[in-house]
C-alpha cells in the first residue's frame, strides 16, 4: 500500500483554547448562580432575571456596579468574579496573537536557522513542504500567493509571501542560515534566478546550504548537470538540478524491488512513451545491477521488453547514452502502440514479472489498465501505472489497508503518483555529486577486492551506507575536483551521444596526462586528509589518524601510484554511468591543484 503522508498533530495551543473556553463557561455559570443567590439577600440591588444576566456579563469586563457595595457574597460569585476577568485577559491576548500572526510568522522565519526553504507556488512545492514538515524538518515556504488563515492552521510551517527571486524576501526566509534550499516554481528561469540569488546571499558562508533546482525538461536537466559538474571547482555552493521523473524512478525500486526467481530469468515490460519511460529504464537497470552485485555477481541479465511506436529508436538512444544498459539487460523493442502489447508472444506464453504502463495520455493509459483483464493476467506480480494528475485516484486505490475505496485487482494493479514519490528529500539529496562519489567508492571496493583486500579489513572497505562521513567527504571532494582535471585535460563534460571520436580523443588526453593528474590527485588527497587532522605514520592507525600514504608522490610505493593512475583512467567510465562523456576541446591548460578519495 502507498502510505499517505501523515498530517501534523494538533498543536498545544488547541488544548489551551479548550481550557480557556471551559474557564469562561464555568465563570458564566457560577456568576449566574451566585447572583441569583445574592438577589434573595439583596432584593433592592438585583430586581429581576434581566439584572442577573446584565451583572453576569459585567463580570467579564472588569467593572460591575454591584461590587461597589461591600460583601459578603456567595462563594460562587466570589469564584466567578476572578475567573471571568482571567478569561477576558486570555481572550484579548489570543485576539492580539491572531491579529499579529502574519508579523509573528515573518519574524520567526527571518530568525530561523537549520531549516529548509521551499520556494514556489507549484503543486510540487506544496507537496514537498508538507512532506518535509511531516518528516520532522523545520520548513519555511516562500511563495507569491498569499497564505490564507486556514492554510496557516493546516500547514504549521512558516510562510513568507513575496517574490522568491528577491534577496530581501529570501533573507526574510532565513536563507543564509538554512541547510537546504529548493527552487520549485513552474518556471525554470525563475528557479535559476532563485539559485543565483541564493548564491549571492551565502557567498561568505563556511558551510553553505545545498541548493536544488527543479528543471522540467529532462534533457535540459542533464545538460545543466554536466555544466555544473564542469564548474563545481569554481564555487563552494553545493548546487544540483533535478527532474521529478528521475527521483520518482529511484523511489519506485527502493519501495518495490524487482522480484527474482532462481530457476528462470526475470522479465520486465515497459510500455508507452513520455519522459518517465527512459528514467524508469535506466533506474531499472541500475537496480538490477546492484541486486546482482549483492548476490556475488551471478551475472544474470534482466530481460526488458519495450513496447512503443518508437521502441527501437528509443532503445538505440538510451544505450548510446548509458552503455551499461546492454551489459545489464537483454533489451527487445517492439514498434507498436500500447493496445498491441497483449499480442506479444512472451506476454501470452510466460507473462512478465513486472509491467510498467507509461502512457503519454494519462487518461487513456488509465482506461487501458482498468479495462484490460489480459493485462492483469500477463503480470506475475504488479502492473504499475505512473500518474501525475491522478494522485487522489491513486490514494483511493492504495490509501489505507482499512479504507481502500477501490479494488486493486488482488494487488496486481497499482497507480504510482510520480509527484508524491518525488517529494523525497533523501532521494533529492542523492544529487549528482553524491551519486558520482558512490560510484567512485564502488569502483575502489572492486579494485581492492581484486587485489586481495576483503570487505571490513579497513575503514574504507565497507559499503557506502556504512562509510565514515570523513571518507564520504573525501569522495565528494574528489568529484568536485573533476572540474580542475577537465581544465587540465582541455576537456569538458557533455551528455553522452555515443560518438566514438570524441571519446577516443578524451581517452588519449587522459593517457597523455595520466602521470601528472595522478600526482595532482594524490596531492589533493593529502591536503584533504591533513585538513581532517591526519598525519603521516606507519603502520596505518585510524584511531590516531595516522596514514602511511601521507607523503610526497615520489616516496609512494608503486601500488599506491598505480591506484591513483587507475582513478584517473576510470574517469570516463564513472561519468558514462550517469549519461555523460568527456569531450576534448583543444589544448590543455595547466592548473595548480588536484586530489584522491578513499586511498586505501
Amino acid at each position: 500500500m502507498t502510505q499517505p503522508v501523515p498530517g501534523a498533530a494538533r498543536p498545544a495551543t488547541w488544548w489551551l483554547r479548550v481550557v480557556f473556553g471551559v474557564i469562561g463557561l464555568v465563570a458564566s455559570v457560577l456568576g449566574y448562580i451566585g447572583l441569583d443567590r445574592l438577589s434573595r439577600v439583596r432584593p433592592e440591588a438585583i430586581g429581576d432575571r434581566y439584572d442577573i444576566l446584565y451583572y453576569d456579563l459585567q463580570l467579564f469586563f472588569l467593572s460591575a456596579e454591584l461590587f461597589e457595595q461591600p460583601g459578603p457574597y456567595p462563594w460562587q460569585l466570589q469564584v466567578a468574579r476572578f475567573m471571568a476577568p482571567l478569561f477576558t485577559l486570555l481572550a484579548v491576548a489570543e485576539a492580539g496573537r491572531l491579529l499579529l500572526a502574519t508579523e509573528i510568522r515573518r519574524r520567526r522565519a527571518r530568525r530561523a536557522g537549520g531549516h529548509a526553504v521551499v520556494c514556489g507556488d507549484s503543486q510540487f512545492a506544496h507537496m514537498l513542504a508538507d512532506r518535509l514538515y511531516a518528516d520532522g524538518d523545520r520548513v519555511v515556504v516562500v511563495r507569491s500567493e498569499p497564505f490564507g488563515p486556514l492554510e496557516y492552521r493546516r500547514r504549521r510551517y512558516l510562510g513568507v509571501v513575496g517574490d522568491p527571486t528577491n534577496e530581501e524576501v529570501l533573507r526574510g526566509a532565513g536563507l543564509p542560515r538554512a541547510h537546504t534550499v529548493y527552487a520549485c516554481t513552474d518556471d525554470d528561469d525563475r528557479n535559476h534566478a532563485i539559485a543565483n540569488t541564493a548564491n549571492r546571499l551565502i557567498q561568505d558562508r563556511r558551510h553553505p546550504p545545498r541548493v536544488y533546482v527543479q528543471v522540467h525538461d529532462p534533457e535540459m536537466c542533464l545538460s545543466l548537470q554536466a555544466r555544473r559538474l564542469g564548474a563545481a571547482g569554481s564555487s563552494r555552493l553545493r548546487l544540483d538540478y533535478f527532474h521529478v521523473d528521475d527521483i520518482a524512478a529511484r523511489a519506485l525500486h527502493r519501495h518495490h524491488p524487482l522480484p527474482s526467481a532462481p530457476d528462470r530469468s526475470t522479465t520486465v515490460l515497459i510500455a508507452g512513451g513520455g519522459s518517465f519511460r527512459r528514467a524508469l529504464l535506466v533506474e531499472t537497470a541500475r537496480h538490477w545491477r546492484a541486486r546482482q552485485a549483492d548476490q556475488s555477481g551471478s551475472g544474470r541479465r534482466l530481460r526488458v521488453d519495450l513496447v512503443a511506436p518508437d521502441a527501437r529508436a528509443e532503445l538505440a538512444l538510451a544505450t548510446a547514452r548509458y552503455p551499461f544498459l546492454r551489459e545489464v539487460c537483454r533489451l527487445v523493442g517492439y514498434d507498436r502502440d500500447i493496445a498491441g502489447l497483449v499480442g506479444l508472444d512472451h506476454f501470452a506464453a510466460e507473462g512478465y514479472d513486472r509491467i510498467y504502463l507509461c502512457a503519454p495520455d494519462e487518461i487513456s493509459g488509465l482506461r487501458f489498465a482498468l479495462d484490460t483483464p489480459a493485462l492483469w493476467r500477463g503480470a506475475r506480480s504488479i502492473v504499475f501505472v505512473p500518474v501525475y494528475r491522478q494522485a487522489a485516484l491513486a490514494a483511493a486505490f492504495h490509501g489505507d489497508v482499512r479504507h481502500d475505496l477501490l479494488d486493486e485487482v488482488h494487488g496486481k494493479l497499482r497507480l504510482y503518483p510520480v509527484l508524491t514519490h518525488a517529494c523525497d528529500a533523501r532521494l533529492i539529496a542523492e544529487d549528482l555529486t553524491e551519486r558520482l562519489a558512490q560510484q567512485i567508492h564502488l569502483r575502489y571496493l572492486h579494485a581492492q577486492q581484486r587485489a586481495g583486500v576483503r570487505l571490513g579489513d579497513a575503514p574504507a572497505m565497507v559499503p557506502w551506507s556504512r562509510l565514515p562521513e570523513s571518507l564520504r567527504r573525501a569522495n565528494r571532494s574528489h568529484v568536485q575536483d573533476i572540474a580542475a582535471k577537465l581544465l587540465n585535460l582541455g576537456c569538458v563534460v557533455a551528455p553522452r551521444h555515443g560518438g566514438a571520436g570524441d571519446a577516443s580523443a578524451a581517452g588519449r588526453a587522459i593517457d597523455d596526462r595520466v602521470e601528472q593528474l595522478a600526482r595532482l590527485e594524490h596531492e589533493r588527497w593529502c591536503r584533504e586528509r591533513r585538513s581532517e587532522g591526519w598525519t603521516y605514520g606507519e603502520p596505518r592507525d585510524d584511531v590516531r589518524r595516522r596514514h602511511h600514504l601521507l607523503r610526497p608522490w615520489d616516496e609512494l610505493p608503486p601500488a599506491a601510484k598505480e591506484q591513483n593512475r587507475e582513478e584517473i583512467r576510470a574517469l570516463p567510465d564513472v561519468l558514462s554511468d550517469c549519461g555523460f562523456e568527456l569531450i576534448r576541446l583543444g589544448h590543455t591548460v595547466p592548473v595548480q591543484r588536484g586530489g584522491s578519495a578513499d586511498a586505501a
